[in-house]
């Protein structure tokens, strides 16, 4: 626990055998009261170590009995999560391509209530290209958060990452059913955080890419590309009122004020 919430970490898992075990003990100690991996039909033996693990951490294991995307992956991630009474939940990929040594540090920005969003930014700190991110992937980053930035009126120095922290309330309050199951879901997803009124705050993280690392080719990366352009001329449109989407309707009345 920190500060007195429940922390959860979630793991959307999808071929991570062999990386799993590592991520897990590089997590500081005393922090993660619950661990969640979702894996998504993966076709290595992921589930079996997982389950070994969850001797040695409080680990639950959820499977999609087909594989479901990696927005929908976070879907079931979160859900699960908020249904074991989390406060704060973490998604951390269990690749081990971000610095597992940082959870804390992003769920200290959330826990304190200083912040609803916490994100790990590999641009932050000069890291990804030293961690081996490849230079086109790079390119993409910067272009596509500059027009995102431009377009929803916020200053983050990625939206790209995969290791993020949310609030409970910002869980309950987004209907992320909405969003896509594939991984522009990311983008809609903090999209949704702006539009609700949310704060959000950045750490700066290493990260590291390796043929073990999950990474999605260049064809995969113009789809996403597109995408998250077309998100964010949503957000931008929404946030003038000019475009009205269940998406950003909040659940149950909530808002961030």
């Amino acid at each position: 626990m920190l500060n007195g919430k429940k922390i959860v970490c979630v793991l959307p898992a999808y071929n991570a055998a062999l990386t799993l075990q590592k991520t897990l003990e590089a997590i500081p100690a005393g922090i993660v009261d619950h661990f969640v991996l979702v894996d998504d039909c993966s076709r290595d033996d992921t589930v079996q170590v997982a389950e070994r693990l969850s001797a040695r951490f409080p680990l639950e294991v959820v499977r999609h009995q087909k594989n479901r995307g990696y927005g929908g992956n976070q879907k079931t991630c979160y859900r699960t999560a908020l249904e074991r009474s989390a406060d704060v939940v973490v998604m951390l990929h269990p690749d081990y391509q971000y610095e597992p040594k940082l959870l804390g540090a992003l769920a200290t920005l959330v826990s304190s209530e200083v912040y609803d969003v916490a994100l790990g930014s590999r641009i932050l700190g000069k890291g990804a290209i030293r961690g081996g991110m490849p230079y086109y992937k790079y390119v993409f980053n910067r272009f596509l958060t500059a027009v995102e930035n431009i377009l929803i009126g916020q200053k983050l120095s990625e939206y790209h990452t995969g290791y993020r922290a949310f609030s409970k309330r910002v869980l309950q309050t987004l209907d992320l059913e909405q969003n896509s199951d594939d991984f522009v879901f990311d983008n809609e997803m903090l999209v949704q955080c702006h539009i609700a009124g949310f704060k959000m705050g950045e750490v700066s993280v290493p990260t590291k890419y390796f043929p073990e690392a999950s990474s999605i080719g260049f064809i995969r990366s113009v789809q996403y590309g597109l995408g998250v352009l077309r998100c964010s001329v949503e957000g931008a449109l929404a946030r003038a009122g000019l475009f009205r989407h269940r998406r950003f309707q909040p659940l149950q009345g909530l808002s961030a004020d």
